[in-house]
């Protein structure tokens, strides 16, 4: 299983990471169709899960990341000044998910195994095997679909 995760979310991070890579600033906030998720805020959403990746592996308990300025009860803005920089966005999502996959292959199938602190997963994502499975691949690859869509709306070419 973490195998699995490891492989779908370097992959999904090495992705992600060259969706963004050729965008300007501009760019990151371009809404080509109405209610587009535009990439500085499914950036932000996606780097907002980052500690929590952690924290589900050692056990800990966090905050519900609905309650997150970028959560999901959030939506994209236009004011550019509300994110932060593309370069910034980037450094955060290519590190943190590279120091999430670092601590999985560390702690091995303990990581998988903790309870989920969050009352509201309990049901659905009762450990941390589940949680992770579903955040960093499932939530990861589904948001990512979103800016490969977003860029062919904009007219830009696949990566």
């Amino acid at each position: 299983m973490i195998n699995v995760i490891l492989l779908g979310h370097g992959r999904l991070t090495e992705y992600g990471a060259k969706l963004i890579a050729d965008l300007s600033e501009e760019q990151m906030i371009a809404e080509p169709a109405p209610n587009m998720n535009h990439p500085a805020w499914v950036f932000s959403h996606l780097n907002a899960y980052l500690p929590i990746f952690q924290q589900l592996m050692k056990g800990e308990a966090f905050d519900d990341p609905k309650d997150h300025p970028f959560g999901m009860q959030s939506s994209p803005q236009s004011d550019r000044s509300i994110y932060p920089s593309k370069s910034e966005i980037l450094e955060t999502y290519t590190e943190g998910n590279k120091a999430a996959a670092e601590l999985l292959k560390s702690l091995g199938v303990e990581a998988l195994q903790k309870p989920v602190q969050l009352e509201r997963w309990k049901t659905t994502m009762p450990d941390s095997g589940s949680a992770l499975g579903y955040l960093m691949l499932a939530h990861h690859g589904t948001h990512l679909g979103q800016i490969s869509a977003w860029r062919r709306a904009l007219g830009l070419p696949s990566v």
